[in-house]
C-alpha cells in the first residue's frame, strides 16, 4: 500500500513517464540495475517503478541520510564500508543470490547536470557475479530543488520525470585479463554502457530550433546566451526576437529549401542571421571568405546559392571589397546595413509578438520542418584538393552536440570563449551551438589570429572553455600573460595535430592541460576526443559514443588502418560540382552511411585513437611507406616554434622525395636527421629539399594550405 501511495504521488507531482518496461523480464533473476544519480528523488522513484522489490547497495553514511529512511519500508538496504576492502566481495556473493539490486556508479547526485565519474566497483560487480546489467536513464528529477543543481539550471517544484528503462547488457571480462586489469576493464565496460545510456535516451530527432527552445525553456528566456566585442549581450529571448524580425525580411526574397550564403564573422549577427533563415525554412551556407573569389565562386555554384548576406562593415574591414564585387556578378549580395532599415516599426513589432509564442511561431513558418532535413552547409577546407559542400541536418548537429555531452561535463555555468569562424565545423557545432543547446554562454572573437588580443579577452571575461588548433594555441601561448587563463577549465584542440611542445607551454606555463580531439567536417565534426576522465597523451582518446568503425588494411602501412565510420552524426551528403544543388549521399567500400575518413589511424587496447596520417599523405619511397605527417612532426621537435610543411615531387629513382617547407631561416638537413637518428628512424624519413619560406601558407581553420605549399615546391622545382 505504502508503495502505491507513493506511485501515485509522484506521477500525481511529477506525471512520471516509465518506458522500456518491456525490457524488465529480459533481464532474468539476478538483475543490477545502473542509473544516473540525479537528485535525492532517485531511490524513491526506481522503488516505486519497478515491479519487484529491490535492493539498493549504499555505503554506511548515506544509510543515516533521510532519503534512505524514507525508502527503507520499500526496499532493502544493503549497507557497504567503503574503507572496507571486503565489502565488494560481500556484494558480489549477494548479487549471486538472485537478488535484483540497485547501484549508482557514479557514487554521488551529480552537480553538473552530466555524468561524473564512474567508479569501477560496480563494474566488477556485475562481472563477478554474472548478473544482467540494466540501465536506466532518469531525466527531469535534476530541475527539481532535491537536486544539487541550484543556481545552474532554473530549478521547478514539479517538473515532468522520465525514467528510461534499456534493454539488458553483461558484462564479461575475458578470462586472461585478472586483478587490477580486470577491474579496470569491467569499469570501462559499464562507463561505456551509461554513456552509450544517455545517448540513446537524449532526444536529439528534432530540430536545431526546437533544441534551442527546449534550452529557453530549462534555463529561461531571460538568462545570457550570446555576446560579441561590441559587449551586448543577448538572452534567449532577445536572440529569438531579432531572429524572427531578421528572418521575416529575408523569406520575402528567398524560397524554402533555397541554400542561402552567409558571409560573415563571428559575431552575434552571424548566429542571428542564420536561426532567421532556419525559422523559415532556408538553409545558411556559412562563406569560408579566406578562400578568396575562386573558392567562394565554387562555393555558389555547387550549392546554386542566388543570394549572399554580408555586411558592408565586414566587408570593409576585411578588405574583400573587390572579391565581393566580383562576386555579385555571379550572385545577388545583400548587405544587411541595407536590409535591416528597410524594416518597419509593424514588422518589427510582429516579430517581437511571434518571439513570444515562439514555437508555435516557428512550425508554422517552417512548416513543421524535419530534423533530417539539411540545416546547414559547409565547405570542406580544401587542404589537399577542390572544396565541397557539406550538408549537416539537424540531427546530425544535435547528435554530435549529444554525443560530446555524454563525456564531457558542460556546464550551463560555463562560458565559451570561440574564435574559431563559424563556417568552420568546430567553431560552429562545438563553439556555437553546443552553448546554446546546453544553456552555456558563447563569446565570440571575429578572428583567431590576434595572438595578443584573444588572451586578454579569455581573461576579461572569464572564459571557462575554448577551442582551437595547434597553430592558434602556440600562437596564443607565445604572448600571454601566465594568468590570462586562470579561469579555464578546457582547452579543446583539433583540426590539425597537436605538437608536444604546444602542450608541453600550456601545461607548464598556463596550468592547463589541452584534450586533443578528432573529426571532419562530414562528421558535424567530432569523432573522438580526450576528456577529463579518459585522457591519453599522444592520441585523439576514446570515439564518441554511437560511433561505429571500421579498418580496412592499407598496403605498405604496417600500423593501423584506413578508418570508416558511421553514426547519427555522419552528414546527409555532399553537394558537388557534377550535380550542383543535388545532395550525394555518404557511400563508401562498406556501404551506404559509411564514410571514409581517409585516415590512417591505430586503436590500442584501451579504445585510443592515434592519427599515423592521412591515406592521401603518405610517400612511397622506393618500397617504403612514409607518413608525411609524422615526418612533419619530427621537424618539429627540432624547431618546434616553428610552422612546417612537407609534399612529395617525383624522383627517377626512388620514386618520390620529400620536400620540406618551413619558415625556419636557418633550417638544415643534417639537424633533422641527427633527430631522426636519435629516434632510430630510417633516413628516408627525412627530407631531401627544404624550402624556408617567411609564412608557410595557411587556410582560415588555422590548417597547412597543402594545394598552395605544392605549387610552391612545384614552382621552386621548376625553376631549379
Amino acid at each position: 500500500m505504502l508503495k502505491i501511495f507513493f506511485r501515485m504521488l509522484l506521477r500525481l507531482l511529477y506525471r512520471v513517464e516509465i518506458k522500456g518496461l518491456e525490457n524488465i523480464p529480459l533481464a532474468g533473476k539476478r538483475v543490477m540495475i545502473v542509473a544516473n544519480h540525479t537528485s535525492f528523488l532517485d531511490g524513491l522513484l526506481l522503488a516505486t517503478s519497478f515491479p519487484y522489490r529491490l535492493s539498493f547497495a549504499i555505503n554506511t553514511q548515506i544509510s543515516k541520510r533521510w532519503f534512505s529512511r524514507l525508502i527503507k519500508p520499500l526496499v532493502n538496504l544493503f549497507v557497504m564500508d567503503p574503507t572496507n576492502p571486503l565489502s565488494l566481495k560481500s556484494l558480489i556473493r549477494y548479487v549471486q543470490q538472485d537478488e535484483k539490486v540497485v547501484i549508482f556508479p557514479e557514487g554521488r547526485i551529480t552537480v553538473t547536470g552530466a555524468l561524473m565519474k564512474i567508479y569501477n566497483g560496480p563494474g566488477l560487480v556485475a562481472d563477478r557475479s554474472a548478473a544482467t546489467i540494466l540501465p536506466v536513464r532518469i531525466d527531469g528529477a535534476q530541475y527539481t530543488p532535491f537536486s544539487r543543481l541550484r543556481g545552474r539550471v532554473r530549478l521547478r517544484w514539479f517538473p515532468k520525470i522520465t525514467l528510461t528503462i534499456l534493454p539488458p547488457r553483461i558484462i564479461h571480462a575475458p578470462l586472461d585479463v585478472r586483478g587490477r586489469a580486470r577491474r579496470k576493464y569491467a569499469g570501462k565496460e559499464l562507463s561505456d554502457i551509461m554513456t552509450l545510456m544517455m545517448l540513446a535516451t537524449t532526444n536529439y530527432r528534432r530540430t536545431m530550433i526546437e533544441g534551442i527552445l527546449d534550452a529557453m525553456r530549462i534555463y529561461g528566456g531571460n538568462r545570457k546566451a550570446v555576446e560579441d566585442i561590441e559587449r551586448h549581450p543577448l538572452s534567449y529571448r532577445q536572440l529569438f526576437m531579432r531572429a524572427f524580425v531578421l528572418g521575416n525580411a529575408m523569406a520575402a526574397a528567398t524560397a524554402r529549401g533555397e541554400y542561402v550564403g552567409i558571409m560573415l564573422p563571428n559575431t552575434v549577427t552571424t548566429i542571428v542571421a542564420m536561426l532567421a533563415l532556419q525559422i523559415h525554412g532556408r538553409v545558411p551556407a556559412l562563406m569560408n571568405f579566406t578562400t578568396g573569389l575562386g573558392g567562394m565562386r565554387n562555393a555558389c555554384e555547387v550549392a546554386t546559392i542566388r543570394t549572399v548576406y554580408t555586411s558592408r562593415r565586414f566587408v570593409t574591414f576585411a578588405r574583400l571589397d573587390k572579391i565581393v564585387e566580383q562576386l555579385g556578378q555571379q550572385v545577388r549580395v545583400v548587405y544587411l546595413e541595407d536590409l535591416v532599415p528597410q524594416i518597419g516599426v509593424l514588422a518589427r513589432l510582429r516579430g517581437a509578438v511571434e518571439s513570444l509564442f515562439a514555437r508555435i511561431a516557428y512550425h508554422h513558418k517552417s512548416q513543421h520542418a524535419s530534423c533530417d532535413e539539411p540545416a546547414v552547409v559547409l565547405f570542406t577546407s580544401g587542404s589537399e584538393g577542390k572544396p565541397k559542400g557539406v550538408v549537416l541536418s539537424h540531427a546530425n548537429i544535435l547528435a554530435n552536440g549529444a554525443q560530446l555531452a555524454t563525456r564531457i561535463d558542460f556546464s550551463s555555468q560555463d562560458i565559451i570563449f570561440n574564435a574559431l569562424p563559424m563556417f568552420h565545423s568546430f567553431g560552429l557545432t562545438a563553439g556555437t551551438l553546443l552553448p546554446l543547446l546546453s544553456g552555456m554562454k558563447v563569446f565570440f572573437y571575429p578572428t583567431p589570429l590576434h595572438y595578443r588580443i584573444v588572451p586578454e579577452m579569455v581573461y576579461e571575461i572569464n572564459a571557462t572553455i575554448m577551442f582551437g588548433t595547434n597553430t592558434f594555441l602556440a600562437g596564443y601561448a607565445r604572448f600571454a600573460h601566465p594568468y590570462d587563463f586562470y579561469s579555464i577549465r578546457y582547452v579543446f584542440a583539433g583540426a590539425e595535430k597537436l605538437q608536444d611542445e604546444t602542450r608541453r607551454i600550456w601545461s607548464e606555463r598556463f596550468g592547463v592541460r589541452i584534450l586533443e580531439g578528432y573529426g571532419a567536417t562530414e562528421t558535424s565534426p567530432a569523432l573522438a576526443s580526450n576528456t577529463a576522465m579518459e585522457n591519453k597523451y599522444g592520441t585523439v582518446g576514446h570515439f564518441l559514443p554511437g560511433i561505429e568503425y571500421k579498418l580496412d588494411a592499407v598496403p605498405g602501412v604496417s600500423e593501423g588502418g584506413r578508418l570508416y565510420v558511421r553514426g547519427p552524426n555522419v552528414m546527409r551528403g555532399y553537394l558537388l560540382a557534377d550535380k550542383p544543388g543535388i545532395i550525394q549521399p555518404p557511400k563508401a567500400l562498406h556501404g551506404e552511411g559509411w564514410y571514409d575518413t581517409g585516415d590512417i589511424v591505430s586503436i590500442d587496447d584501451e579504445g585510443f585513437i592515434t592519427i599515423r596520417g592521412r591515406a592521401k599523405r603518405f610517400a612511397k619511397i622506393g618500397s617504403e611507406m612514409v607518413s608525411l605527417t609524422a615526418v612533419e612532426e619530427l621537424v618539429a621537435q627540432v624547431w618546434p616554434n616553428d610552422t612546417h610543411a612537407v609534399v612529395t615531387v617525383p624522383d627517377a629513382v626512388k620514386g618520390e622525395q620529400l620536400v620540406l617547407v618551413t619558415s625556419q631561416q636557418a633550417a638544415e638537413r643534417n639537424a633533422i636527421l641527427t633527430q631522426a637518428r636519435a629516434q632510430a628512424l630510417a633516413e628516408i624519413n627525412v627530407p631531401r629539399r627544404i624550402i624556408s619560406v617567411k609564412q608557410v601558407p595557411l587556410l582560415g581553420t588555422g590548417k597547412t594550405d597543402y594545394p598552395a605549399v605544392q605549387q610552391l615546391v612545384n614552382a621552386a622545382t621548376e625553376q631549379s
